[in-house]
C-alpha cells in the first residue's frame, strides 16, 4: 500500500474509534458510514426511534473539524428553510441572500419523512449536484458536502413516504437495530452521569477528508467485478414483484462505496467480499415493489440477497 493510502487508511481507523466511543455493538454501521462518506455519497439511517440513528451522526460530524449543520424535519417545513431566502434590504435597496443550513459540510437531516414531498425535494440538487439553485442562481456548496439522514419507518403516523427519485440519491440506507443486552448495560453505564458526545473532539481535518476521498478513488478494481456489479444491478430490473429495478447510479454507488472499504481494510484493490458486503445497502432502497410483494414479506434488502447467490462473483 503506498504511503498515501496508508495515512487514508489510518484516518478511517480514528473516525471509527471515535464513534466506537460514543456507540457500542454497531462497527457494521460504522463501516458502512465511513465507506459512504469517503466514497462522496450520501446516507440514510432507516430504524426504530431510539437506536442511535442522531447520535451516529453527531458523532460523525464533531470528529471533523468541519462545519456541521442539523435541520429537524416537520410538516411545516419550507424548502427556503433548507437552501435559504432573499432578504431585502432597506438600507442598501438590494436583496441579500441569506444561507440556509444546507451551506455546511455534515448535513443532519433528521427524521427526514416527517416533511412534505416538496420539502424533501428541496435536498435532490444539493444532493446530486452539489450546488443550489435559488431565485435563478447557482450558488456552490463545499466539496465535502455529505448528508445523513434519518428516517422512521413509515407505518408510524405523521410520516411521508420519500419518492423514488429522493431514494436514488442516498448511496445506501441501513439501520442500526438494536444492541446485546450487555452492551445496552454498558450504554446505561457510560451515560449515568455525562454523555459520551461531550468528549468528543476532531480527529482529522478537513483536508485529511479530501486526501482520504482521493486515495478512495484510486484503490483498484477488476474488470471483472465491474462486469459482477453491472449484472447485479440488470438483474434487479428483472425480478418478479419488482416494477422498478435499480438505476446505474447504483452501479456507480455500488462501485466508489466497494473502493472506500478495500480502503478501510487496509487492501490495494477491491475483493469479491466488498461487493457481497455492501449490496444490499447500496442497491435496496432503489427497488419499488409491487404491493403484492411487499405484503408477503419480502424486503427489498432480502431480494438483493437472493440475487447475490443465483449471481456468482468472480474469483
Amino acid at each position: 500500500m503506498s504511503d498515501q493510502a496508508a495515512l487514508a487508511a489510518e484516518v478511517f481507523k480514528k473516525l471509527a474509534a471515535n464513534i466506537g466511543l460514543v456507540l457500542r455493538g454497531q462497527e457494521v454501521a460504522t463501516r458502512r458510514l465511513l465507506a459512504a462518506f469517503a466514497a462522496g455519497g450520501h446516507v440514510l439511517l432507516d430504524d426504530f426511534p431510539g437506536t442511535g440513528k442522531t447520535t451516529l451522526a453527531k458523532t460523525l460530524a464533531l470528529s471533523l473539524d468541519a462545519r456541521f449543520n442539523r435541520i429537524q424535519f416537520t410538516p411545516d417545513l419550507l424548502p427556503t428553510d433548507i437552501v435559504g431566502v432573499s432578504v431585502f434590504n432597506q438600507r442598501e435597496q438590494s436583496f441579500d441572500f441569506r444561507e440556509g443550513p444546507v451551506f455546511t459540510e455534515v448535513l443532519l437531516a433528521d427524521e427526514i419523512n416527517r416533511a412534505s414531498p416538496r420539502t424533501q425535494s428541496a435536498l435532490l440538487e444539493a444532493m446530486a449536484e452539489g450546488q443550489v439553485s435559488v431565485e435563478g442562481q447557482r450558488r456552490p456548496l463545499s466539496d465535502l458536502f455529505f448528508v445523513i439522514a434519518t428516517q422512521n419507518p413509515i407505518e408510524f403516523r405523521g410520516t411521508y413516504p420519500l419518492p423514488e427519485a429522493q431514494m436514488d440519491r442516498f448511496m445506501m440506507r441501513f439501520g442500526l437495530g438494536y444492541v446485546s443486552a450487555a452492551e445496552e448495560v454498558a450504554i446505561l453505564t457510560g451515560q449515568s452521569l455525562v454523555h459520551p458526545l461531550d468528549f468528543i473532539r476532531p480527529c482529522c481535518t478537513a483536508e485529511e477528508v479530501r486526501r482520504l476521498r482521493q486515495a478512495a478513488k484510486r484503490v483498484r478494481i477488476s474488470e471483472e467485478l465491474l462486469h459482477h456489479i453491472v449484472a447485479l444491478v440488470r438483474a434487479t430490473r428483472e425480478i418478479p414483484g419488482v416494477p422498478l429495478g435499480a438505476s446505474p447510479r447504483a452501479s456507480l454507488s455500488l462501485m466508489k462505496a466497494a473502493q472506500a472499504l478495500a480502503l478501510f481494510d487496509g487492501e490495494e484493490f477491491v475483493h469479491p467480499e466488498h461487493i457481497t458486503e455492501l449490496a444490499p445497502p447500496v442497491i435496496g432502497h432503489r427497488l419499488v415493489m409491487d404491493p403484492q410483494t411487499r405484503f408477503s414479506g419480502a424486503t427489498p434488502e432480502a431480494l438483493v440477497e437472493d440475487l447475490l447467490r443465483r449471481v456468482p462473483a468472480p474469483r
